[in-house]
């Protein structure tokens, strides 16, 4: 086993702020998707999904442009243009009265935080592996889901105060603050001696290697199904509280408490996983969240939703399992390709994301009098995510 770093609690919290600014920018609109639709004359409600779907569709093509060049130049100096990318994107969204140009903007929001997004993990993988990296990970992960827990309140106190248009605002905002506080703090993670001439064969040759390693693409796959599941319930959780329960003024409260228990688990898997591995915490995770979701299939097919209290008490516990994954599927993905963590990361953020945007688009188009489908996809994602993971033993340690 390698001797690992100390675990530096300003360099877990600039990972965590970095990589929050993704959700940032989708958890804070969420209360507001109706009035903006409203207010730019969209007239089918589903197609608030797009405002959701769209910045992850960024996201996924945006880590094939910043992993190389990250390897090239640093990771730093791509951080910066990234965030730039989604600055300009940020003051095309407030100053627009189109919604088709609202959407080209979250996409081009997407393609720019896809850099810090996508480098973070680069720059854990510079400077952790093995399970060390998924108990840093963990950490990171739980300062993260910190973010939905407020965004989505603090959306709607703006949006509420002032107009939809605010929110964009200090999200920009806020995110130079946490550029700031990187430039200020964080030191470069990728040695001169270790970066790869740019060519344009760089992202080719990248791919190649990638898919050359069986864990890397086992869970990369397992990702995209998992992160899917999500991606379906952050597009459509506003229409199912709002429209299906009639709970609009209490999303923001629902919405945070299960981002709760995300965050709980996640800390408990940076308690656990050294100690148990991260293997086994994520077979074991998966098991439970594919089992959770059958349950709910058998037991209300063909019926209306169930009261609230059954459906968050289900919810809870598919996201509890959601903590412990995400993490340590990640950190599995990346074990194997450190010596090209830039591209790797792209690869494997490109492929889980896109994956995750289709995966979203299909069920959400079915989530309209019940959350039945909802379910039914997290069963099918869950099942297939089961089969990858066990054809890709043994369950060794990873330190």
């Amino acid at each position: 086993m390698q001797n690992q770093p100390a675990l530096k609690i300003e360099f877990v919290a600039i990972m965590a702020l970095l990589m929050s600014l993704v959700a940032l920018s989708i958890d804070g609109i969420l209360p507001a998707l109706a009035v903006i639709g409203n207010d730019l004359g969209v007239t089918d409600t589903k197609d608030h999904q797009l405002l959701i779907t769209m910045i992850f569709l960024g996201l996924g093509f945006g880590q094939l442009i910043f992993g190389p060049l990250s390897d090239s130049y640093g990771r730093k100096p791509i951080i910066y243009v990234g965030f730039l990318v989604f600055a300009v994107a940020s003051i095309i969204c407030v100053n627009t009265n189109s919604y088709e140009v609202l959407i080209a903007g979250r996409i081009l929001q997407g393609i720019g935080l896809a850099s810090p997004r996508t480098l973070s993990i680069a720059m854990i993988r510079d400077s952790y592996e093995g399970d060390y990296m998924a108990k840093v990970m963990s950490f990171i992960v739980m300062i993260f889901i910190l973010i939905p827990i407020v965004a989505p309140t603090l959306g709607q106190f703006l949006m509420l105060t002032y107009n939809w248009q605010a929110i964009f605002n200090v999200q920009l905002g806020l995110g130079m603050l946490v550029i700031f506080w990187f430039w200020k703090r964080q030191p470069e993670t990728l040695a001169l001696s270790n970066r790869i001439p740019f060519r344009t064969s760089t992202l080719v040759s990248g791919f190649k290697e990638f898919f050359k390693h069986k864990q890397a693409v086992a869970f990369t796959l397992i990702s995209g199904f998992i992160t899917g599941s999500f991606m379906v319930y952050l597009s459509t959780s506003q229409y199912i509280f709002e429209v299906q329960y009639d709970l609009g003024e209490d999303f923001p409260l629902i919405f945070a408490s299960l981002a709760v228990g995300v965050g709980f688990a996640t800390y408990m898997n940076g308690v656990f996983v050294v100690r148990i591995g991260m293997k086994r915490i994520a077979l074991i995770s998966l098991a439970g969240y594919t089992l959770s979701s059958l349950i709910y299939v058998l037991m209300f097919f063909n019926q209306i939703n169930p009261t609230l209290w059954v459906l968050l008490i289900f919810f809870a516990l598919q996201f509890t399992a959601v903590g412990f994954l995400f993490g340590n599927l990640r950190a599995l993905a990346m074990q194997p390709i450190g010596h090209i963590a830039g591209v790797g990361a792209a690869v494997n953020g490109f492929i889980s994301t896109v994956m995750g945007v289709l995966i979203a688009s299909i069920i959400g188009a079915y989530v309209s009098a019940t959350v039945w489908p909802l379910f039914l996809g997290f069963t099918g994602c869950g099942f297939a995510s089961m089969v990858i993971f066990l054809l890709n033993k043994p369950l060794e340690r990873t330190i």
